[in-house]
């Protein structure tokens, strides 16, 4: 069987400067065994799998994978697939606005310009992180507890807990453990000041399924979980512009933006790489 599939560069206008996703086509006949072999065999954070929509006022549906697991929701996959399924003729029910299903339900995706954006899912679980969870995350990070300005949980499928850190250059300076011996997404963002070209810089560290700790170019998923917890607590007004890869040499730009309750999380979505996968 051979199946479409496409790479798209998602949240930088400069190629090779965002986040790929890889996205396959046609993926009905595809075992969870065949889609995680193909997602661990491309090695990048995430690659989904398009199919016909099951809900009736659905577009698509995907399902994410990552190297060790499904996710019910991600961002950057959103933006992504939405992107390979447009560019392979996919015609939205409602005219600049799609549907995507997914794990999480279903997903509202607009056409802000030339980019996309998608519609922050509700958090899965927020608040207080408890003691023994911060002084694992200081342990983890290599900072002090008087070093954190917040820390609060912001998951909304893949697990983040949310860092709020005194500015961009101390998110920047952040030297992390390389290894972790459970599993743990932090997110960190700090304010850039007067003059940058950006207000808030963002990371994204977590462990692999063997306890190595990685770091992600551009996160869809937890700008919008933080978008969330920033404009809440007051430390955000929208729009705003956040920055994410500088320290992996990467230009990844999120557009937060408000529509009436909704908040917003947008960016370029390039197909960078159109092709075939035969098994």
């Amino acid at each position: 069987m051979r199946y479409d599939y496409r790479m798209v560069d998602v949240f930088s206008r400069e190629p090779f400067k965002g986040n790929p996703v890889a996205v396959v086509h046609g993926a009905g006949d595809l075992s969870d065994v065949q889609m995680l072999a193909i997602t661990r065999w491309m090695n990048l954070s995430e690659t989904t799998f398009l199919f016909d929509a099951e809900h009736p006022d659905a577009d698509y549906r995907v399902r994410i994978f990552t190297l060790d697991r499904e996710l019910p929701f991600a961002g950057h996959p959103t933006l992504g697939t939405c992107q390979a399924w447009l560019s392979a003729g996919g015609i939205p029910r409602t005219p600049g606005r799609i549907v995507q299903e997914c794990g999480a339900g279903l997903i509202e995706i607009r056409r802000q310009g030339v980019d996309l954006a998608f519609a922050a899912p509700p958090l899965l679980r927020q608040g207080p992180a408890d003691h023994s969870k911060v002084e694992e995350v200081c342990n983890f990070l290599d900072i002090g507890r008087e070093e954190i300005l917040d820390i609060e949980w912001i998951d909304n499928g893949p697990g983040w807990l949310g860092v709020r850190l005194e500015s961009a250059q101390a998110v920047l300076d952040v030297e992390a453990a390389t290894r972790h011996p459970a599993r743990i997404e932090v997110g960190l963002v700090g304010p850039w000041g007067d003059g940058a070209d950006t207000d808030f810089e963002v990371r994204a560290l977590f462990s692999d399924q063997r306890g190595a700790i990685l770091e992600d170019p551009v996160t869809g998923s937890l700008n919008a979980a933080l978008a969330q917890w920033l404009v809440a607590s007051g430390q955000a007004t929208v729009p705003y512009t956040a920055s994410q890869g500088r320290k992996l040499g990467r230009e990844g730009r999120i557009e937060v933006s408000a529509a009436g309750d909704d908040l917003w999380i947008g960016g370029a979505a390039t197909v960078i790489v159109e092709g075939k996968i035969t098994i």
